[in-house]
């Protein structure tokens, strides 16, 4: 085990060294206006002539995240189909995050119905979020900016691009906590129940409970952008600083992994909160 992980981390910094070196004699940017100029700008496509709002995508935001959801379906296929009593390594880290999440979960949802469906949004809503972040800030990649309207693709000079540093994604994933915690606090309640449910603790709070429930799903989505999005930003230029050579490890393990897990955490544990809150 011990030999297997000193293998792999002597053959990870070699292809990073090497990378690291090609990076800065061919693909660092002479002019120092060149690395900021279309940063944070987005690959956007206009699907007809009507130049709305719901006619614009991303295609980065589409394809990352459909290749995430797809390699965890992958996972969760192949674990379930190799699924042993003694468990394998791909086994046991599917249980170990499996059981921290229901626990938490458990230990929050006080109507034991409702814990296994809350647990599945949570744990589904981590992976998604944890692999999005790592793969946003902690992975070299392909990288896709617009400058001077030209679609320009650079290869390792950045990290890939992560769906969450996209306000769609966390804006729908908040929206989509949103409705289902209203739909279990029906379920929970009845419908009266849910229509009384404004009015308290007195009727004159009418007003104030509705600014509070629709400021949910926005704080919920801004918080992971901010800080995924100003990440990465600080990540792309502090890598440009330091030429790509060893210190974007360091950056890149702070803000993928460690910012990036703890962010994803956060995420899942307010989608339960919020459902905590609406069912009790």
């Amino acid at each position: 085990m011990k030999k297997k992980i000193s293998w792999f981390l002597v053959v990870f910094l070699i292809i990073y060294t090497v990378l690291g070196i090609i990076n800065a004699l061919y693909f660092v940017p002479k002019d120092t206006a060149e690395v900021t100029r279309g940063l944070a700008n987005r690959w956007i496509i206009q699907l007809s002539d009507e130049k709305a709002w719901y006619t614009r995508i991303n295609p980065l935001t589409i394809i990352m995240s459909w290749t995430i959801i797809i390699g965890l379906i992958v996972f969760a296929v192949r674990v379930g189909k190799n699924f042993k009593v003694i468990p394998d390594r791909r086994q046991s880290f599917a249980e170990s995050i499996m059981d921290f999440m229901y626990e938490v979960v458990e230990s929050v949802i006080d109507d034991p119905k409702f814990v296994r469906p809350t647990f599945a949004i949570a744990t589904t809503l981590f992976l998604y979020i944890s692999i999005s972040n790592i793969i946003g800030g902690a992975m070299p990649g392909l990288n896709v900016n617009v400058v001077d309207e030209h679609v320009k693709f650079t290869l390792f000079q950045d990290t890939w691009f992560s769906p969450t540093a996209d306000l769609n994604t966390n804006l729908t994933y908040a929206l989509m906590v949103f409705v289902i915690s209203h739909a279990f606090a029906i379920k929970a309640k009845g419908f009266g129940g849910w229509l009384k449910s404004w009015l308290e603790p007195m009727p004159i709070m009418l007003p104030m409970n509705i600014i509070g429930e629709l400021a949910k799903p926005i704080s919920h989505s801004l918080r992971l952008f901010g800080n995924i999005g100003g990440g990465a930003i600080l990540t792309f230029i502090l890598t440009y600083l330091v030429k790509y050579l060893f210190m974007p490890v360091f950056y890149w393990a702070y803000f993928g992994i460690f910012v990036g897990l703890v962010q994803a955490l956060v995420f899942s544990m307010l989608a339960v909160a919020y459902i905590s809150e609406k069912i009790s």
